[in-house]
């Protein structure tokens, strides 16, 4: 196939499933963001709510447009050009999500789908204006980091809540904003970025994580069940004694 017609049939799948390209590129990026695990295609469709066979559909074309790598049976993983173009959707969404809060009063648990609606639709002179408009933030109301204008980001060092051990003390950096039930009780117990934590310890036979939140004159524990500990990721103050993740 010659140049001209490469860049002919690049040029007509992205005008007809635009939306649909970077809906896929946002999601991959989305899964190694916070930790190592490849997407593979039955994880993308569970991801998205969508048959096995339209993912795979859709990877063939996203494979013709160079903006992923996928090998049979393999993950599915962002060429440099898709991890570009995943990087300005990213972007786009996490300023739209900052923006309805700060800006129009939105709750942290209403922003995502409205974001996901209107990331495809603003220009990019709208997402300048609003970046400069907020003063050009580092992160969305959840804690997720907003790549720049020029595509660099910068992820902080965290971990899962789920994961940490007893003695292990931190801060809340980033809440995962996939159930807005979750944020919704998190708020009502006054649970947000930047929140101390200190691991207690775990219940007897399985039970629920032990996690004391808030500075010393005002902590409070609670019980915390594997879907919220799943939710939080925790940047660490300080190493302890037998620490399974570090410092």
């Amino acid at each position: 196939m010659s140049p001209a017609n490469k860049q002919h049939k690049k040029n007509s799948v992205l005008s007809s499933d635009s939306s649909s390209v970077q809906d896929y590129v946002k999601v991959l990026y989305g899964f190694t963001e916070w930790q190592d695990r490849p997407a593979s295609s039955s994880r993308l469709a569970a991801r998205l709510g969508v048959a096995n066979s339209s993912v795979s559909e859709m990877v063939r074309k996203l494979v013709e447009l160079g903006l992923v790598s996928h090998e049979p049976y393999g993950s599915v993983e962002l060429t440099d050009e898709g991890r570009r173009l995943a990087l300005a959707m990213v972007r786009r969404h996490r300023l739209l999500e900052t923006y309805l809060v700060q800006e129009l009063g939105y709750a942290w648990d209403e922003v995502h789908d409205e974001a996901e609606l209107l990331e495809h639709t603003v220009s990019e002179k709208l997402v300048e204006r609003m970046a400069a408009k907020l003063g050009d933030p580092e992160r969305d109301p959840h804690g997720d980091p907003i790549p720049a204008a020029d595509g660099s980001i910068t992820v902080p060092r965290a971990y899962r809540l789920q994961d940490l051990d007893e003695g292990h003390t931190g801060r809340i950096t980033r809440i995962s904003d996939a159930d807005p039930e979750l944020l919704r009780f998190l708020q009502a117990e006054s649970i947000g970025l930047d929140e101390p934590v200190s691991i207690i310890g775990r219940r007897p036979f399985g039970g629920a994580l032990v996690v004391r939140f808030g500075a010393e004159d005002a902590a409070r524990e609670l019980d915390l069940g594997a879907e919220t500990a799943a939710a939080l990721w925790i940047s660490s103050d300080r190493p302890h004694p037998g620490c399974v993740v570090g410092g």
